[in-house]
Order: C-alpha cells, then structure tokens, then sequence
C-alpha cells in the first residue's frame, strides 16, 4: 500500500482521483482548505462508491500558505497536486491569478521534496498547451505551449505558468514530475465542485443558451482523467513527461448539442439548434464579462490528441458521446 497525497480532495477531479487511488488500494491522505469540509468530503466520496472504512485522512493546507503542506507530504510516496487556486470575481489583472497559481505549485513541491516524495504528478490543462496560436490544421501536442504574450484569459496564463515553474523548480533532479493536460471535463458529477465545462451542458439543458457559441475544443471524462493521473504516478516511463488527456477529435458546441438531441429525446428539447454568428459572438465578447474569458475560442478549433498517453502509458478513454450523455442525464437528475 502506498501513501499518496492529493491535494484538492473536494474538488471535481481531485474526488475523482481519490476514488481511484482508494479502488487501487492505496493510503490517501488529501487536503482541504477549511476542516470543516471534511464530513462534506467524505460523504461525497461515499457517493463515488468508497468504503467508508478506506484508508483516507484529510488534512487541512491551503495554497496561499505554507501552513500544513510540510505535514502533508511528509512520508508520501506520490502526489497528485490537482488543487488549483479559484476565484469568485473577474481578476483585476492577471497576477491575480497568476501569481497564487504559481505561489501554490511552489508550495506543494518543495512539500513533496523534502518530505521525500518520489514523484508529483501534477493536474495542468490544455489551456498550457494550446492558446495564443495561429489557426492550425494539425492536433496540439505536448511539444506545443500557449504564448502567454498573445491575448489570452488570465486561467490560461495561470495554468502556463505554474506549470512552467513546476518544471523549473524539478530541472535539478530528486525530484519526479509529470503533468496530466486535459481538455474540457465532463462526466459524472459527485457534489456542487465540478469542471466549468459542465456548465455548458446544464445551461444547454435548461434552455438558458439561447445559441451556441462557435468554438471546438476536445472533451475527456473525468474518471479517465483520473486514471490517467495513476498511470502517469506508477509508470516509470512516465517520469518528465507531459500527457494531453482527450477522449476524441475536437467537437464545436453545435456538434455537442446535437448528440443531445439525438440521444435525449425530449429531455434535451431546450438544447439550442442555432450558432451565434462569429462576428456577434466576438463583438459581445468585448462588452460582456462572462464571454470575454472565451475571447481567444472564439471561431477556433483546439483540436488536440492524447497519441502519446495511449502509446507511452496504455491509457483508453471511452467514447465522449456516452461520456455526454451520462453527464446530462447525470445534471437532469439533480436539477
């Protein structure tokens, strides 16, 4: 059995992970920024399907501070750092999600390191891999690294450079790294912490998305990720390695939308036939907050392959077209 760290415990992919972890038959410890979040924690991971007598403990370590992440760590064989710092408003600047991003990777690596970690495998995003680009006809891989000097949202640029320092911060050895770069998330949802990829999906839904936005990007089920995760943390070819996790070709939104309608019926009857022109989607993107952070999708297709975690690490992901549906039967049966 071996004890592993995953920071973000509550979090969407962090649950997810530990699930996994747990199924796999190691100790996981994982952390929360408030204690009081523990009962919460541990109900949703019952709802996941975890022994209510598995080896977990949580531990209390927030990313804006070095308290308890010594703690933490110490004696870990692995961590899975997923826990990422969020925020409720528009940031200012960017540094204000930049810089804690960055501030919080630090942390949990020199954690990792001098509480005798082997490896760290740590949760990026292809918002690292594949903005700030010419239009391109060929999928990004993990050779490609979005230009933080082209007009991009602060996420991506926070997502970018964290995961730039983390391998700056291992270029000297003892210490193991590999990133886990997913497209958007979907899935099974266990509690009120999901990808905001889902968003999508329960605003389709509910016939609260008027029209599409015309963009493509690719999708990944989150239990994938997850087992992506332990692969990158056990294989030993995985170490220095960055793995893109995606489940297919990229899809536009419209391309989603109609896997909804074909395959609901009449429970995806709100579900938006039409796109919003490119132009009137870029002209509200100017002026409206909550469309200005998909400034830099807008009429692009992010298409992206996961070549390298199949061939390297043996990773399969199911079909993203049962992976959607199940995640809005999944968001109609709680809402």
């Amino acid at each position: 059995m071996t004890d592993v760290l995953v920071t973000g415990g509550s979090g969407y992919i962090g649950s997810w992970c530990t699930l996994a972890l747990l199924d796999a038959g190691h100790s996981v410890r994982t952390t929360v920024r408030d204690p009081a979040r523990e009962p919460q924690l541990r109900a949703l991971l019952r709802r996941g399907g975890a022994d209510p007598d598995a080896p977990l403990r949580v531990v209390t370590a927030d990313l804006t501070s070095d308290d308890g992440w010594q703690e933490a760590a110490a004696g870990c064989e692995a961590v899975l750092h997923v826990a990422s710092p969020t925020m409720t408003h528009v940031p200012r600047d960017d540094d204000e999600m930049v810089r804690p991003a960055i501030d919080g990777t630090l942390r949990v690596l020199r954690a990792a390191r001098d509480g005798g970690v082997r490896r760290v495998v740590m949760t990026s995003a292809i918002g690292a891999v594949a903005y700030g680009h010419a239009p391109r006809d060929t999928p990004f891989t993990e050779q490609d690294w979005t230009d933080v000097e082209a007009d991009i949202a602060p996420y991506q640029k926070s997502k970018t450079l964290a995961e730039r320092a983390a391998w700056d911060f291992v270029a000297d050895g003892g210490l193991e790294l590999a990133t886990v770069n997913p497209t958007a998330v979907l899935g099974p949802v266990l509690g009120p912490d999901y990808s905001p990829s889902l968003n999508f999906i329960t605003r389709m839904l509910r016939g609260e998305m008027p029209v599409l936005l015309p963009f493509a990007t690719g999708y990944v089920d989150v239990r994938d990720v997850a087992a992506l995760h332990l692969l990158a943390m056990t294989a030993p070819a995985a170490a220095g390695e960055r793995f893109i996790a995606t489940s297919c070709h990229s899809l536009w939104l419209r391309d989603v939308a109609t896997i909804l309608r074909e395959r609901l019926g009449e429970r995806a009857a709100k579900v938006p036939t039409r796109e919003m022109p490119l132009l009137v989607a870029r002209g509200m993107a100017k002026v409206n907050p909550e469309m200005r952070s998909l400034r830099a999708l807008l009429g692009r297709d992010l298409d992206a392959t996961s070549a390298k975690a199949e061939r390297v690490l043996g990773w399969k992901p199911r079909p993203i077209e049962d992976t959607i549906v199940e995640t809005a039967e999944n968001l109609l049966a709680l809402h």
